[in-house]
């Protein structure tokens, strides 16, 4: 059973919040609805992702997706060792009813999800930067390649097991007129936990 949590009424459609909408038409697809102080957060399960993204554009009115984005849990406090590694996050806006949802949906190491280009075309380059940064596979993605790191580059950088520093470094040889490699010369550094006054209090 999903907690819902009633959004503000006069942002709700025929007095039914979002979460409530996306628990009656998707059922146990919907894994969770928690309402935040910025906005609702639904999980969805990743398989039904395509089409929660496109009845919240056509019947809750969210006609933009702002930005996509991954998360590796893999070493997040309290993560449950059996649950998916990644989440991808969707930050959705309804500019008719000045409202705004994040969406999440959580893909294991080796699974992939489907691409939301089909429903929103703005998902592409956002899509290819989870796919550089995390490795996440992003199925039906019309141009699935890296967009931030070059294409020589081995790994996923924000994914929690890669070097701190790095693996190769690049640099601009002189001599031979391109751009060459060599191996890290980088030393590690150690991070030191910082805890400021009033950071416990969120």
């Amino acid at each position: 059973m999903v907690a819902v949590v009633q959004d503000d009424l006069e942002k709700s459609i025929d007095g039914v919040s979002d979460g409530e909408a996306l628990t009656q038409q998707f059922g146990d697809q919907v894994l969770e609805v928690i309402q935040g102080l910025d906005c609702p957060t639904v999980v969805v399960h990743k398989d039904a992702i395509v089409e929660v993204c496109h009845f919240l554009k056509s019947k809750r009115g969210f006609e933009q997706v702002v930005d996509i984005c991954g998360v590796d849990m893999s070493e997040y406090p309290g993560h449950p060792s059996d649950a998916p590694r990644f989440f991808v996050v969707y930050h959705l806006l309804s500019i008719s009813r000045n409202k705004r949802m994040r969406l999440k949906a959580g893909v294991g190491d080796r699974e992939i999800i489907d691409s939301v280009t089909e429903v929103w075309p703005a998902a592409n380059w956002f899509e290819r930067e989870a796919f550089d940064m995390f490795g996440i596979i992003f199925n039906h993605h019309p141009d699935l390649r890296r967009i931030l790191t070059d294409y020589g580059f081995e790994g996923h950088p924000f994914r929690k097991d890669f070097p701190l520093v790095g693996r190769v470094e690049m640099f601009f040889d002189d001599e031979q007129w391109r751009c060459v490699y060599r191996p890290n010369q980088l030393e590690n550094r150690v991070l030191i936990e910082k805890t400021w006054p009033g950071v416990d209090r969120g």
